[in-house]
């Protein structure tokens, strides 16, 4: 029995949650055989596994507040709950972030050797994955450790290898030289999902191409005019009346003096710059396809360094941007600069390390996606998946109607090992991630817990992986199993600052969730992010729905003494029951807070199955700030004093107590497991299993 002096003492955290998370892990009730026996109809969600490049941030604590939340209640409802955690190896994230913490050593991974360089990545692992659990056992996230994964456990890169064989064997992997992005700093070629635009503020040059054997000449717009370099012809829109009478004719190529063709082409833009265009199949995805198309030339005139090359002549061994200013500086000098125009455009560059991408045309392992697509195409129109928002269904079918092929190898030495003899490359970060619903229960294995627990329930993912991983997700387990790996995708709101930006180290706009909770307490953190996601835009981060939820633990805390204190005896045992003794005895403010809690329920209830988080804590917040301490709680001090309405009146304070701790329980629950666990209530057992509410 929780002594009552502690309770004229403010509500501390501190003190609390700590050793509330104990108390649950001794219970060993994360683990979902170990759960009383009333649980039996399996529930599985999965954990988004985190990168091991660092801390978790504020999403990571939002969307695991909402797993945590579903993975409760359902625990509750007498669901055998497996909230099932684990962490990804983040192929080029992680090798760039401990590189990067080389060169500040004044070392590099290729100092190292490789060896050497994945001794270092499985120490930094092993200390960034141990603090990742201890961050999301702060925030009270009832994961089964037990059975927590990471990408690149032995029998997780069996999965992988498994994977790929089965690809190979169907003829869907392929090598061949493709267009890819390439990124110089992280020498790698990444994918179309992990490139990032930002807009620059640049220049459009228009450059006189001369024609052949004519002393006219066609004027082409650029934004890169240091891939001129790599030429192989002109091209025009065939509509285009302008240039109707020189298709088919030759240019000569300023600078290299080579003779080009211009050819006519429906992927050029008439309305881009004159509505002529330079062609580099080396250098350009478009293009490359239209170099393909008519049967071009390729000039690789930059390298996976970021400098060019012999093949550009005039500026080989220069940057990039140094290449720009000499070509310019030389069509400025020979007359071939017609004029060059203030101009904003996206640019593309790699989203960890910034560095501008470089598209080129490289050999690169591939994954067939023809078959693949139409698989999770049909899933999502058959409905064999709930997408919320609803919207999400189409995005997620017109994404897989114009997928390419997928590049799934990459040139690390941090990830899963190219299965191929003689093969230094590594795949794709997704590659294996793609696997995760599976991989984490033991596939390719029968075991027990993929028979019982796939497929699973519900996953949660933020905007940015909804292509790199719930799509690929998708058409994997399909493919593997023939089953789809989920019935709910619920794609959450983003987190953003308090201007409406992206959270980004870059911009030093990061926040914190462990000072969050030194400052506020985990409860009152959840309590503020999950009271923000009222739909599905994204959150403007303030800390005043934080402050609200600390108010609110405070109010609870405090009502909770008020009650114990009405009950007096200490070891009293008065039995919870939705059956209240003598209904006729029943006043006028009984009945109304009874009302309100069986409505309150429903509410509940109503909103966490249409995934409305935040309306139904705010229902909760209502009743139990308002209709229960501003009303039901001064009504009883009149009732308690009378010897009639004494013991009625008691009971139903301790009633509506105890439910309302245990509808608040999945939103905040130290301070409900805290609270209940000193509840004079026969035969109860801990609130993390008690029976919901109904």
């Amino acid at each position: 029995m929780l002594a009552m002096d502690k309770f004229d003492q403010p509500y501390n955290p501190k003190e609390t949650e700590d050793k509330i998370y104990q108390f649950w892990e001794k219970s060993g009730y994360f683990n979902p055989d170990k759960l009383p026996k009333r649980h039996k109809k399996p529930f599985c969600v999965m954990m988004a596994p985190p990168n091991i490049t660092g801390h978790i941030h504020v999403g990571h604590a939002l969307e695991n507040a909402l797993n945590d939340l579903i993975t409760r209640r359902k625990r509750m409802q007498g669901y055998k709950a497996l909230f099932l955690p684990g962490k990804d190896h983040a192929g080029i994230a992680g090798q760039y972030v401990v590189d990067r913490e080389l060169r500040k050593q004044g070392s590099s991974r290729f100092e190292l050797g490789r060896e050497k360089f994945l001794e270092k990545m499985w120490q930094w692992m092993k200390e960034y994955g141990d603090s990742i659990d201890n961050e999301l056992k702060k925030i009270g996230i009832s994961c089964d450790w037990s059975r927590k994964r990471f990408t690149m456990d032995e029998d997780y890169q069996e999965a992988v290898r498994a994977a790929f064989d089965y690809y190979q064997k169907k003829g869907w992997i392929y090598k061949g030289k493709r267009m890819i992005n390439w990124c110089s700093s992280c020498q790698t070629s990444i994918s179309d999902l992990e490139v990032e635009y930002l807009e620059e503020k640049g220049k459009l040059w228009f450059i006189k191409y001369p024609l052949s054997n004519s002393p006219e000449f066609i004027t082409v717009a650029t934004t890169r005019p240091e891939t001129m370099l790599g030429d192989a012809a002109v091209a025009v829109n065939p509509k285009d009346e302008r240039y109707k009478n020189l298709i088919g004719k030759k240019a000569i190529l300023p600078i290299q003096n080579r003779e080009i063709p211009i050819v006519a082409d429906d992927l050029v833009d008439k309305e881009f710059g004159t509505g002529a265009v330079k062609v580099t199949p080396a250098h350009d995805a478009v293009d490359f396809e239209i170099g393909q198309k008519h049967n071009l030339p390729s000039y690789e005139i930059i390298d996976k360094r970021g400098k060019m090359t012999r093949e550009s002549k005039v500026c080989e061994g220069l940057t990039v941007k140094e290449c720009r200013e000499k070509v310019v500086s030389a069509l400025r000098e020979q007359n071939f600069l017609l004029k060059e125009e203030d101009y904003s455009h996206n640019v593309g560059v790699c989203e960890r390390s910034k560095t501008v991408i470089e598209p080129m045309v490289s050999d690169q392992w591939f994954l067939s996606m023809k078959d693949l697509a139409a698989q999770a195409i049909r899933a999502a129109r058959k409905n064999q998946i709930k997408f919320i928002p609803a919207s999400r269904k189409q995005i997620f079918i017109n994404w897989f109607k114009q997928v390419k092929d997928w590049n799934i190898s990459r040139q690390l030495w941090w990830g899963h090992k190219v299965p191929v003899e003689g093969e230094g490359e590594v795949l794709d970060t997704w590659f294996s991630s793609a696997l995760w619903p599976l991989a984490t229960l033991g596939w390719p294995k029968k075991t027990r817990d993929l028979t019982t627990f796939f497929p699973t329930d519900i996953i949660l993912s933020a905007r940015e992986i909804f292509f790199l991983w719930i799509g690929r997700m998708v058409f994997s387990a399909m493919e593997l199993t023939g089953k789809v790996p989920f019935k709910v995708i619920y794609t959450h709101a983003t987190v953003l600052d308090s201007k409406g930006r992206k959270m980004s180290k870059s911009l030093g706009n990061t926040v914190d969730p462990l000072t969050l909770i030194d400052k506020y307490g985990a409860d009152a953190v959840r309590f503020g992010l999950v009271w923000q996601v009222t739909g599905h835009q994204d959150v403007h981060w303030s800390e005043d729905p934080l402050i609200a939820g600390k108010k609110f633990c405070n109010k609870l805390w405090n009502a909770s003494r008020f009650v114990l204190q009405q009950i007096g005896i200490p070891n009293s045992q008065f039995p919870i029951s939705n059956k209240i003794s003598n209904f006729k005895k029943l006043t006028k403010a009984d009945k109304i807070i009874l009302r309100e809690l069986r409505k309150t329920i429903k509410e509940v209830d109503k909103n966490i199955e249409k995934f409305q988080f935040g309306q139904a804590l705010q229902a909760l917040y209502d009743f139990f700030w308002h209709e229960f301490c501003d009303v039901y709680l001064e009504a009883s001090k009149a009732q308690l004093t009378d010897p009639k309405r004494k013991e009625q009146t008691r009971r139903i304070l301790l009633h509506v107590l105890a439910n309302s701790l245990k509808l608040l329980h999945p939103f905040t629950p130290f301070i409900t497991e805290e609270i209940y666990s000193h509840l004079p209530i026969k035969d109860k057992t801990m609130l993390i299993v008690e029976n919901w509410p109904k």
